[in-house]
């Protein structure tokens, strides 16, 4: 007599050897086998940084306490450990065998804590990109259950790390899913030494140093983009939670657009047609390399700020040391009216600002700029990307910001 799988068996490894099982598809297996491998590198990656880095390193990459990321840290570690350890003990259940053979790299990203800590943004937000976008490949109903329930906790530790990142804990209403061949475009630079079962996409790598914000144009390296393919037939997309497609750009002209806040997947494709955001209808035979991830933070929140000062960081991770302020129309105008009749006191946000608006300013303060501070409806970044003015722009071309 058969069963299904039980998810009571799977969430408590001591019941699996004595409950009945239902042999997993063959896809089921494989896709078990492929969590499995990313918990693995996951825990891997935790255990080192914790083992090489000491108080003194997170207070100097600018922790106020650096109890704070090693208590998450650490529970993020033994979290990864657990969903491992059931996972392999499902696979075993199912008559397969787990993949214990890969080495896992990280030497390249263990250099300080900031880039420690960017790094492992990185890991959590691929985590729930890697189990979101298998999800409709699991063929059991009860094991894509408790594959979900695996996912939440995922989601957990990615909105930590965008704390101690020094982000906006939920950047997105949505998450972005990625194929595995995806997932390895990304985290297999971290593994080798193992056949994963899965053919990885040609990886694709940002070359822009400093933070990444509306305004940047990003330059790409990859080993499929070569000189055989001309980069004036391919197409940069850029693909962030709540987009039903990607934004479709040439790749000489790769330009962060405004409004977008946190993490980006972004690819290289052969056709300017952008890709659907769900993987299931998604045309993945237009993809040259990628996708990459770029985090585009524009907000940090409070819980962040008070979490970690932003100093200390590497280049590795300049967009975790770039405070970004946000301001309304009027408080924009105030800070142009304050940096025109009070130089001398005036903040380093009003200077960002007042680089931006200036134009505006002049054009409408006229001889009573003494007397009030004049309206102002621009809207956008400043051109150091400090300040962003929420707003409308309802003025003549010639005067708008862009």
């Amino acid at each position: 007599m058969h069963f299904s799988i039980t998810l009571v068996a799977l969430v408590a490894p001591i019941l699996v050897s004595a409950a009945p099982w239902r042999r997993a598809a063959s896809t089921d297996l494989t896709i078990l086998m492929f969590a499995d491998v990313l918990e693995q590198l996951e825990s891997t990656f935790y255990t080192q940084a914790l083992q090489k880095f000491q108080d003194s390193d997170f207070q100097a990459a600018g922790f106020q306490s650096a109890q704070i990321p090693i208590q998450q840290f650490t529970q993020i570690e033994s979290d990864e450990a657990t969903h491992s350890m059931i996972l392999q003990s499902t696979i075993k259940a199912n008559g397969g065998q787990p993949i214990t053979s890969c080495n896992f790299d990280f030497s390249s990203v263990l250099t300080d804590v900031s880039t420690m800590a960017a790094t492992a943004r990185l890991v959590e937000n691929v985590g729930v990109g890697a189990y979101l976008g298998a999800a409709h490949l699991v063929s059991d109903p009860v094991l894509l259950t408790a594959a979900a329930s695996i996912l939440t906790v995922e989601a957990r530790h990615q909105t930590v790390l965008n704390i101690l990142g020094g982000a906006t804990a939920i950047p997105q209403s949505f998450d972005i899913g990625l194929t595995p061949s995806q997932v390895l475009a990304i985290a297999g630079a971290f593994i080798s030494g193992c056949d994963l079962g899965v053919s990885a996409n040609p990886s694709l790598t940002i070359t822009n140093t400093g933070a990444l914000q509306p305004g940047t144009t990003l330059n790409f390296k990859s080993d499929a983009i070569n000189g055989t393919i001309s980069e004036d037939t391919m197409f940069c997309q850029m693909l962030a939670g709540g987009l039903a497609f990607s934004i479709s750009l040439p790749f000489n002209q790769c330009t962060v657009p405004p409004g977008i806040n946190g993490p980006v997947a972004i690819f290289v494709t052969s056709d300017d047609q952008p890709l659907a955001a769900s993987v299931v209808d998604q045309a993945t035979n237009s993809i040259v390399a990628g996708p990459t991830m770029g985090f585009i933070d524009i907000e940090s929140d409070t819980l962040s700020q008070l979490v970690r000062t932003g100093s200390g960081t590497s280049s590795a991770s300049a967009s975790n040391s770039t405070s970004t302020t946000t301001i309304s129309p009027s408080d924009a105008s105030s800070i142009i009216f304050s940096a025109s009749t009070a130089s001398a006191s005036a903040t380093p946000a009003a200077a960002a600002a007042s680089g931006t608006l200036s134009a505006n300013a002049q054009g409408s303060q006229g001889s009573n700029a003494a007397a009030s501070p004049p309206p102002n409806t621009a809207t956008g970044p400043s051109p150091d990307g400090h300040v962003v003015v929420i707003g409308w722009s309802n003025l003549p071309s010639s005067t708008t910001t862009a």
